[in-house]
């Protein structure tokens, strides 16, 4: 077992009522997905979220052409699971966000109905909504125009000029949405990736990975050219074969048909889970950090490609961090006893 799949969710007191809901929600789930799953009284959500065969089992549904419709039984269970309003459960559930957006995100063009995934998306922009009880998420910054307190200032400061300045929104007050609209579509998903990324740091490998691989494919762009960023030493390889190219055509052909509407509200989280993916603590793990260096090659080139100022410098920086990061880390001791000042 990795040491990913070692992490420990948010503590839930078992109350005969919590406890009927979990049996409820896994005993369902066992006649969509496993009927040969056993379920007893010791199994709990975070076991089945550690389970490799019965995460693959619902990823392929989820992916399946017919998933995401309305009377989907799979569909109907994510959301009925979620609003149980367990924390384990929730947590469940939001280990699929990223198949459920990246699946119907890629459809939107094909015009399906696919009012399963919407009333998913919905259901987890609803639980945000409740928990910021309409507040924006927002952040205090050094107001640059004050002296710090290291220093003195010969000139006097008006302390009432602009304090609004020093607070930054990361993300705008949330109104309440019953439908998915196109105007509406890029906030509520972009929400539901803020509530994932808040639970980010109890989640396993593979949802992670799922998120890069579909961030490639949202990009709409391969970022070949951009595979050496910055970096003179490297050359490319030589010729390639008949049959690597005709992969390669093959998979930027699907790329193209999987490009989606990138605006900031969506772009936004999708650079703070991509910067976990790098930073964090399972950024050793091979897969998962060459997945994200990826995705920040290919999201740099969209960047690029639609001139858009607000993301080419954060996805440059994450795009440099992915080429340093095996060079540097922050939390290395010195080397050497001595401080230079």
């Amino acid at each position: 077992m990795s040491d990913d799949e070692n992490t420990t969710t948010s503590t839930v007191t078992f109350t005969p009522n919590t406890s009927e809901k979990i049996q409820s929600a896994l005993q369902s789930l066992t006649t969509i997905v496993n009927p040969t799953l056993s379920v007893t009284s010791s199994t709990t959500p975070l076991s089945i979220l550690n389970e490799c065969q019965i995460y693959a089992q619902i990823a392929a549904l989820l992916r399946s052409p017919n998933s995401g419709a309305g009377d989907n039984n799979l569909c109907r269970w994510l959301y009925d699971t979620f609003q149980s309003n367990v924390a384990d459960l929730q947590l469940t559930i939001l280990r699929f966000l990223p198949i459920i957006a990246g699946v119907y995100l890629s459809r939107v063009a094909e015009r399906k109905p696919q009012a399963g995934f919407e009333a998913v998306l919905l259901a987890l922009y609803a639980h945000e909504t409740t928990t910021r009880a309409g507040e924006p998420v927002t952040v205090t910054i050094p107001d640059m125009s004050h002296p710090s307190v290291y220093h003195e200032s010969k000139t006097t400061v008006n302390k009432n000029n602009a304090t609004d300045r020093n607070i930054a929104v990361l993300s705008p007050l949330l109104e309440p949405h019953g439908t998915v609209r196109s105007t509406r579509r890029a906030r509520i998903v972009g929400v539901a990736f803020e509530l994932f990324y808040s639970k980010i740091s109890q989640m396993s490998i593979a949802p992670k990975i799922d998120f890069c691989k579909f961030c490639k494919i949202w990009a709409g762009q391969n970022g070949d050219m951009y595979k050496y960023f910055e970096d003179e030493d490297d050359e490319e390889d030589e010729e390639e074969s008949n049959e690597v190219k005709i992969e390669k055509d093959k998979e930027s052909e699907e790329i193209k048909r999987g490009r989606v509407p990138m605006p900031w509200e969506l772009l936004q989280p999708v650079m703070r889970i991509l910067g976990h993916c790098l930073l964090g603590p399972n950024n050793k793990n091979t897969k998962l950090f060459e997945a994200a260096s990826e995705a920040c090659r290919c999201l740099f080139a969209r960047a690029m490609h639609d001139v858009n100022p607000n993301a080419i410098l954060p996805m440059r920086s994450l795009l440099r961090l992915s080429k340093n990061i095996d060079e540097f880390d922050a939390t290395e001791p010195p080397k050497t006893d001595v401080i230079s000042l």
